[in-house]
């Protein structure tokens, strides 16, 4: 079961389509759906959740926390509207096209990608183009 939740004022457009290439990310990596929480949340929440959980005292746009059990995939993904705002300025591209990469970033780190290395983060990226295409594919 994938879930959506909001700790701010954001509302995710087109859940079923979000939650229908997700389970199709899932597929392609061979992985099985488990119950998979994306919480949308402000700088300052996820700001907190870093430091208490993480003791890294530093903004981000993502955290996630894996239970997966085999390849069965469980977890909580946090994500930080206000900085998946801001990263779309920075890098030049809309708001969903930022958002997409990271719920599939997350997703993919459920999946067994790191991205701490240099190389790690290069076939991190790689796979986030391949599986934002899979949800254009979708619409």
């Amino acid at each position: 079961m994938i879930n959506f939740f909001s700790e701010n004022n954001f509302e995710l457009e087109q859940k079923e389509n979000y939650e229908n290439w997700l389970r199709n990310v899932l597929i392609s990596e061979e992985k099985k759906e488990g119950e998979i929480n994306y919480i949308f949340c402000d700088d300052d929440y996820l700001h907190e959740i870093n430091v208490k959980y993480l003791n890294h005292d530093d903004y981000t746009d993502i955290i996630s926390f894996d239970n997966a059990v085999g390849n069965i995939l469980h977890g909580d993904i946090f994500i930080s509207t206000e900085r998946v705002a801001e990263n779309a300025e920075k890098f030049e591209v809309s708001f969903d096209e930022e958002l997409k990469r990271v719920i599939a970033h997350g997703m993919l780190h459920f999946c067994g990608y790191k991205d701490k290395t240099d190389d790690d983060a290069q076939l991190m990226r790689k796979k986030e183009d391949e599986k934002i295409k899979m949800f254009h594919v979708e619409q």
